[in-house]
């Protein structure tokens, strides 16, 4: 969807709540709003699919439903085929829902008979998903997902009213079944749980309407988080001096690689230095030190030994000292190597990054001492759903189930700033959430999460606060892979790809 730099959003109470003010600040009456709801979604529909015939659109009880057979009711009136189901007795219908289904009456609306139901499916050009809207908390209802589980089993056009059915508004997790959106129409405010988690598989193309009131509802709300692609990235990126060397572009060591582990700081350094990291130094075990000499002639790499480690001054202690930022994890293993490079690279007062083997020290630590771990301001966490349970002592699946919740736990337990990887990657600095509207499927291979911890590194040497550094890594990161598949296509797209892309994606 289109937005300026930032796109705002809320959670479902903002919305519930703010629209009724809204509202009454702008004249008009919550009855009005649904019928400028119905009417966009009618007004989508007919931009989306011009030739469409017959259309069914099922309806829920509540006013989810009401926006539904306004749309019915426009289409009905255009002579086109409209068939409405209602889950659930009109009888139940109230309120503002009630005066749709009314209306629908008027204009020899009439409901089907359920006996139809797998013909009109079946029929169908488009269906319009106007069952489950944004109030929903518990798990759809028995009855409810099996014909959830009809609509995803026809190849069928689908647009969402609002949300797609089933989906969590404020969270993106599904509630035991959801519907696969091809579009979703939501209004007044984006809600939250439509950029990130499941989210990302289910609402298809989002699309937003103010219906009226949007200014109002920005006026009186603030938002809960704020979504960014690639157009925050010139605004955000420090301009190139005419006399810059360098020096001026930082210091940076990439420490990792250990045993059979070569490529993930191969990944790492590779990335600062197409970043822009003006030295960059990598520090590997000695197994991996030829393949990251070969791979990347421009790092300027060395090995160290665990023995070499157990003096308290040694290659590592001093690169650490030189260095202006640090990036320590890609392919760190759990070993005594690692476990050694850990404590040297966690003490120092200096922005980092701490990325894969790293947390997980970090998180095995944290329980061994009861989380009494002191909070460290300069550092970057950029955990993936797992190893955010393991920081947290939780499962994966309570981390996905809701990850904002999740980034604000980590915060508030290690400090900095937390990135948490994944679809709708989210980064939250203790003050500001933000959500990356970025990146595609093909970035879920081995990797890229190494790729984003050298570009953050980069960033982090070159002096940018380490809130902006980590949220413009992530664009960039996202961004240059967004390029690599307009060009090449989702499936096969490789960290090294990736690297490759990253000069492009910073230079717009």
């Amino acid at each position: 969807m289109d937005f300026n730099l930032a796109l705002k959003l809320y959670t479902a109470e903002q919305v519930k709540n703010g629209e009724v003010i809204a509202a009454q600040m702008a004249g008009v009456s919550m009855y009005s709003l649904m019928q400028r709801a119905g009417m966009a979604v009618y007004e989508q529909f007919l931009h989306l699919y011009p030739r469409a015939k017959n259309v069914l659109v099922v309806c829920g009880k509540g006013n989810n439903g009401g926006d539904g057979y306004v749309f019915a009711s426009l289409a009905k009136q255009a002579q086109i085929n409209v068939k409405v189901f209602q889950l659930g007795d009109t009888s139940s219908l109230t309120g503002d829902a009630r005066c749709a289904y009314e209306d629908w009456q008027t204009v020899d609306g009439q409901n089907s008979s359920w006996d139809d139901w797998n013909t009109a499916l079946l029929e169908a050009d488009v269906i319009i998903d106007a069952i489950l809207g944004t109030g929903l908390s518990g798990e759809v209802r028995k009855e409810y997902r099996r014909y959830i589980e009809q609509i995803n089993q026809i190849r069928c056009p689908v647009i969402s009213v609002d949300i797609p059915s089933g989906l969590c508004a404020n969270t993106g997790s599904v509630l035991g079944d959801a519907i696969y959106a091809n579009h979703t129409v939501t209004f007044i405010g984006v809600k939250q749980g439509l950029v990130t988690a499941q989210a990302r598989s289910h609402v298809g193309e989002l699309h937003f309407r103010g219906l009226g009131v949007n200014v109002e509802f920005d006026s009186i709300e603030e938002e809960s988080a704020l979504g960014i692609d690639h157009k925050v990235i010139p605004r955000l990126l420090p301009p190139q001096k005419p006399t810059a060397h360098k020096g001026d572009n930082g210091k940076l060591l990439c420490v990792g690689g250990n045993l059979g582990m070569s490529g993930a700081i191969r990944f790492c350094a590779s990335a600062a230095v197409r970043s822009g990291s003006g030295l960059t130094a990598g520090i590997t075990h000695p197994t991996s030190l030829v393949p990251l000499q070969i791979a990347c002639p421009e790092v300027m790499s060395q090995s160290i030994t665990a023995d070499e480690l157990r003096n308290t001054e040694n290659e590592l202690t001093k690169r650490i000292r030189w260095a202006d930022a640090l990036v320590f994890g890609p392919g760190f293993g759990d070993d005594e190597w690692a476990y050694q490079a850990y404590q040297y690279l966690s003490q120092p007062h200096k922005p980092k990054v701490v990325d894969a083997d790293g947390l997980n020290i970090l998180a095995m630590l944290s329980q061994r001492y009861d989380g009494t771990l002191v909070c460290d301001n300069q550092r970057v966490m950029t955990p993936h759903p797992g190893e955010a349970a393991r920081l947290l002592n939780v499962t994966t699946q309570d981390v996905e189930r809701d990850r904002y919740s999740a980034a604000r736990q980590l915060h508030e337990r290690f400090g900095g700033v937390v990135v948490l990887k994944g679809a709708g990657t989210l980064i939250y600095d203790g003050i500001r959430m933000y959500v990356c509207l970025a990146g595609n499927p093909g970035m879920a291979s081995g990797g890229m999460g190494d790729v984003l911890s050298g570009v953050i590194g980069a960033l982090l040497a070159k002096g940018i606060p380490i809130s902006i550094a980590a949220r413009l890594g992530v664009m960039i990161h996202s961004h240059a892979a967004d390029i690599n598949v307009s060009q090449y296509g989702e499936r096969g797209l490789l960290a090294s790809d990736d690297v490759e892309t990253l000069r492009v994606a910073m230079n717009p």
